[in-house]
């Protein structure tokens, strides 16, 4: 694993998902869908609880919701990417921001993935195994 959590995510069983949006609704279903395919799944509400989780946690990759309130996941993966201790943790963001330019500002911002909303929970678990396959094995791999 390239990151320095290499010790704390080797002591989980299963990869951490970081899930990241300001609507309860929308954290439920990916959970729910993201324990049942076979992960660890925190939570945060905003900018400021997922900086705080993603230090604390180093999960093996982030869901980041773009439109949050306070500190916008556009700030929040930015933070996150110029951290030594989070940069190489991948951020999928997945957001209604699906005009022109977004997917291009969401990777500036240091996104690896971009989905816009809705979707479909089997895009995203897609999506995060692909992600994940070089650093910690998604479920279906261990």
């Amino acid at each position: 694993m390239a990151r320095g959590s290499k010790g704390a995510a080797a002591a989980r069983k299963r990869p951490l998902i970081l899930l990241v949006d300001d609507f309860a609704d929308n954290r439920e279903m990916y959970a729910d869908y993201l324990t049942f395919s076979g992960f660890e799944v925190a939570e945060a509400a905003d900018g400021i609880e997922a900086l705080d989780k993603a230090f604390a946690l180093r999960p093996d990759l982030i869901v980041m919701d773009l439109s949050l309130p306070g500190l916008d996941g556009w700030e929040a993966t930015r933070r996150i990417k110029d951290d030594a201790r989070t940069r190489d943790i991948p951020v999928v963001a997945v957001t209604g921001h699906a005009l022109t330019g977004h997917e291009k500002k969401a990777k500036d911002a240091g996104c690896d993935a971009f989905l816009p909303k809705p979707c479909q929970p089997q895009d995203l678990l897609e999506t995060a195994r692909r992600l994940m396959h070089n650093g910690a094995l998604a479920p279906e791999e261990r």
